[in-house]
């Protein structure tokens, strides 16, 4: 069996080839103020994943996934998403438009990145799940799921609160709506399809692996605590905190 390459020295080479795109595509945008705005959310998060690389260092699965989906958009960030012309690049290849060939009517590249946003990001958030909150079992796949789906609503209400923000030619490009009155909709629900199907895979290949999926599956959906919560918990903190 192949000896893995060193996780540091993998993560050095990812960060590497990631640094290059990044500043290949950051000369000559076709809208530099676009380019500056897309791009704040990915200095953000390359600064924690830096931060958090000695105390919480994730899998080279995990990063290998982050690597791509910011290649990915790095590219939207330079032509912005709704310019990217991924139709050219087919038709060289074969002959014919993707637009032409699927029956789109729109630059669909934004939708891509939306699906592959779940598709890529939901397991390193199933690791992050299963080592800081030490989830088992229904819940190591429902929870990633659910927060892929309620982090792409979040960034759909970002984009809006920035157009609004901006206005005019760049708050319309950074929303990338294309006129359709759907558009946020159609984006969570891609996102939400992607991560679905990010942690099936990963189901299925526990399943197959992991000789006791059926019986943490089970075991996390038992009740851990019998006793109410609510006002009945704040009662049981209240009595603790009046005999001290």
């Amino acid at each position: 069996m192949a000896v893995p390459v060193p996780h540091r020295r993998y993560l050095a080479v990812l960060a590497l080839i990631y640094l290059a795109w990044f500043v290949a595509l950051a000369v000559s945008p076709v809208d530099r103020a676009g380019w500056a705005l897309e791009n704040v959310l990915v200095v953000v998060g390359v600064i924690v994943l830096a931060a958090s690389h000695t105390h919480l260092p994730l899998s080279r699965i995990s990063y290998t996934l982050i690597f791509l989906f910011l290649c990915l958009h790095t590219v939207g960030a330079h032509y912005t998403y709704a310019r990217v012309p991924y139709d050219a690049w087919f038709a060289a290849l074969s002959g014919t438009t993707l637009n032409e060939l699927m029956g789109w009517e729109r630059n669909n590249f934004d939708r891509l990145v939306h699906f592959v946003y779940g598709l890529l990001l939901a397991y390193p958030v199933r690791e992050l799940f299963l080592r800081v909150a030490n989830v088992r079992g229904f819940w190591g796949y429902f929870l990633p799921l659910d927060l892929t789906m309620s982090t792409s609503m979040i960034f759909e209400v970002v984009e809006w609160s920035v157009a609004i923000l901006f206005g005019g030619d760049l708050g319309i490009a950074y929303l990338g709506a294309q006129g359709d009155e759907w558009d946020a909709h159609k984006d969570m629900i891609l996102a939400s399809l992607g991560a679905l199907v990010a942690m099936s895979i990963t189901a299925l290949v526990n399943i197959w692996l992991n000789r006791d999926f059926a019986r943490e599956w089970v075991d996390s959906l038992h009740v851990k605590g019998r006793e109410p919560l609510g006002e009945d918990a704040i009662a049981r903190l209240w009595r603790d905190h009046s005999r001290r």
